[in-house]
């Protein structure tokens, strides 16, 4: 008899056609079965959602229904867990359901027929038994670290880990995969890195750890940084459960596990967990939902958790949602965390880049044998050329934007569309031959450094080496790699860099670390700048003392012009809590996040006056339409406004942001509002419009 079924396949919200299409099939399918469908006039990859019914929306008419075109039946069926998982983002997130279910999947599944997925299938390598591991062989845990182990493994329920760097968090998470798949021959573990960089360290500890007693296929990577054809086979060890601990991004938290008993959020403060294109999602808030969807424990680690954590993790008589772990010591009698100084700059030589004492502190290292890191948040030579008798500064076309002047190739690169040209040879405006760089990034750093350092030596006698690693650095594959092994190996005195080797890596000998020049967030319109500066900076100062032995003459350095600012004073006594409460005071009484909820409206257009004008009509519209939803009375919905860099690519893009102290209200308000934007769209004041997105619970403001 011909089944009706329902499958999801990649239509954007946008489409309305609707979160399923039915198709009919000659056989019955259960939920989850991936399948191939006829789509217009091509052929796509589609999810079995569930049987088709009257209660679920009236189907097309039989001569109209289409077939399911084959059936990848290699593959078991994705798990209800995860179907509910991806109904819970796609609905909260304002996203179509196949946006989200058919993105999560690895993209050589649409390429793949059947015979190719069982060939592959035939040729994966056994699963090894497991092996009871060697106790003994195991370095023994703090009783802090014990402590917080024992009160993981107590309860189900989301766990913040609050460790200061060097406390030994990886230690922690280790112990708890160990203790899970010892217990349970078939549990699986999740474990989440904010950066693609971290993937390989972590990889490197865990499959030294687990490989050897449960096989090589134990231990996969899910991220963007690997092949079609490697993240198609981490994948499927995951779905069918060869792979017992899957490490990744925020991609990850999406990944087919069917017996999925732990979830593992590293550094859980990271924006980096949340996605800034397409489906809007925050994988961290995502691991917590899937924790309870699965009955699986979720725990996040940080040093500096963000302020929502640090909200949820309250005692529970004051209403906290997460149990809080706390070890404040790094791992060692000796090891404390590295003295913090600031270096008032309105003392010191004017335009100094690197203060004196700051020099003699690097050549002190440098003459100790030991490694310092400079930290600059800024990449490339200079963020602008100028041009000293005209004004004229380099600009990019396409951008409301300077490009930035890279003096390693002699190019000016603007870091949002990409478009770079070589650096002329006179103004363009004036032809004055003149034109110079304005500001630092981590190049001309390097330069400046290396001209400081010059007449500085080693213990050996030789030259300082420099090194320099962000993201123009480490574009070749295995570069970055290569870089960090040299630093591990003491041939690097003075590492400079951007954010992505401020958190994270355990440096054995650097024992200084220097914020050059961290002012600018301390006056940010955006709310969320002092939560990411002090995070970011106690990050990078626990780069320093890695080492225990080393720890005691370990420092962070900060140059600034405002060393009285409460920000720093709460970095130099490594107080985390009184920062976060007092941030949590300011945004109670100003019903800023975590105590209200918020979400953006984001539109893209050929003009300004188009963008404002959709967002403008989409506000009138939702006041005129949905006044009597409940808690309408709630919302505020401010006026659109260009976003800080308002053109990328020739589009100029605008917001418009709905704050909302109750949860529930701003769901049902834009649950209620997408048919309303549709219709805006499809009207007059929509002309001229590219595309729009909401954007819930955004980071950038």
């Amino acid at each position: 008899m011909t089944q009706r079924v329902r499958v999801v396949v990649p239509m954007p919200a946008y489409s309305q056609i609707g979160s399923t299409l039915t198709y009919r099939s000659e056989f019955p399918l259960t939920p989850g079965t991936l399948v191939r469908v006829p789509l217009g006039k091509r052929e796509t990859l589609g999810i079995v959602w569930d049987a088709a019914d009257d209660e679920k929306g009236a189907a097309l008419p039989e001569h109209q229904m289409r077939d399911v075109a084959s059936v990848l039946s290699a593959i078991d069926p994705l798990g209800r867990s995860w179907r509910a998982l991806v109904e819970f983002a796609a609905g909260y997130y304002q996203r179509a359901w196949g946006e989200v279910a058919l993105a999560a999947l690895p993209p050589q599944l649409r390429e793949l027929s059947q015979q190719q997925l069982q060939r592959r299938e035939r040729t994966r390598p056994a699963r090894a038994a497991a092996v009871p591991e060697d106790a003994e062989a195991q370095v023994a845990l703090s009783p802090e670290q014990a402590l917080a182990l024992a009160g993981c493994q107590a309860s189900r329920g989301p766990h913040l880990l609050f460790g200061a760097t060097g406390s030994g968090k990886t230690e922690v998470y280790l112990r708890c995969v160990q203790a899970l798949l010892q217990s349970d021959p078939l549990a699986q573990a999740m474990v989440m890195v904010p950066e693609i960089n971290l993937t390989p360290q972590l990889q490197d500890r865990f499959r030294s750890r687990f490989a050897p007693h449960y096989g090589d296929d134990a231990v996969v990577s899910l991220h963007s940084g690997i092949t079609n054809p490697q993240r198609l086979r981490s994948w499927l060890a995951a779905h069918k459960g060869s792979a017992r601990v899957v490490l990744g991004t925020r991609m990850a938290v999406f990944a087919s596990m069917p017996q999925l008993r732990l979830i593992v959020v590293d550094e859980e403060h990271d924006p980096s967990y949340k996605q800034q294109e397409g489906a809007r999602y925050s994988a961290r808030d995502l691991a917590v939902y899937r924790g309870r969807l699965e009955n699986a424990t979720v725990l996040l680690g940080s040093a500096t958790p963000s302020l929502e954590s640090w909200h949820h993790s309250r005692p529970a008589v004051e209403g906290g949602r997460y149990a809080r772990q706390e070890m404040p010591s790094r791992i060692g009698a000796e090891a404390s965390l590295p003295l913090v100084r600031r270096v008032d700059m309105n003392h010191q030589p004017r335009h100094a880049v690197i203060s004196p004492p700051l020099l003699a502190a690097i050549r002190q290292r440098i003459a100790a044998g030991e490694q310092s890191l400079v930290f600059l948040n800024r990449r490339g030579y200079a963020p602008v050329l100028q041009c000293t008798a005209c004004e004229w500064k380099s600009g990019c076309l396409h951008c409301s934007a300077f490009r930035v002047f890279h003096k390693i190739d002699r190019s000016l690169r603007c870091h949002h569309c990409g478009y770079a040209e070589p650096v002329p040879r006179a103004c363009p405006e004036c032809g004055n031959l003149d034109i110079a760089p304005v500001g630092r990034g981590t190049e001309r750093l390097e330069e400046h450094l290396g001209e400081l350092l010059a007449d500085t030596r080693r213990p050996d006698g030789r030259s300082v080496c420099i090194e320099r690693i962000d993201a123009d650095s480490t574009r070749l594959a295995g570069s970055l790699e290569q870089q960090l092994s040299r630093v591990h190996s003491g041939a690097v005195d003075v590492l400079v860099g951007t954010q992505m080797i401020a958190k994270g890596h355990d440096f054995r000998r650097i024992t200084l670390v220097a914020a050059v020049n961290p002012d600018a967030a301390l006056f940010s319109s955006d709310f969320r700048a002092p939560e990411r500066l002090f995070g970011l900076l106690m990050q990078a100062a626990g780069r320093a003392g890695r080492d225990a032995a080393a720890s005691r003459k370990s420092e962070m350095w900060i140059q600034t012009f405002y060393p009285l600012h409460p920000l720093f004073d709460a970095l130099k006594r490594h107080d985390y809590p009184a920062f976060a409460n007092r941030q949590l005071a300011e945004r109670a009484s100003a019903g800023l996040p975590p105590f209200s909820y918020q979400a953006l409206l984001r539109a893209d257009a050929r003009t300004q006056e188009a963008a404002q004008r959709f967002l403008a009509a989409a506000s009138s519209c939702a006041q005129k339409q949905l006044a009597g939803l409940p808690g309408f009375s709630h919302l505020t919905l401010y006026p659109a406004v260009p976003l800080g860099i308002q053109r990328v690519a020739n589009v100029e893009r605008a917001q418009m942001l709905v704050e909302c102290p109750v949860r529930a209200a701003l769901q049902g308000f834009l649950a209620a509002w997408q048919p309303v934007l549709h219709a805006v769209r499809q009207s007059s004041d929509g002309q001229g419009l590219l595309r729009w997105a909401i954007d819930v619970d955004p980071l950038l403001i």
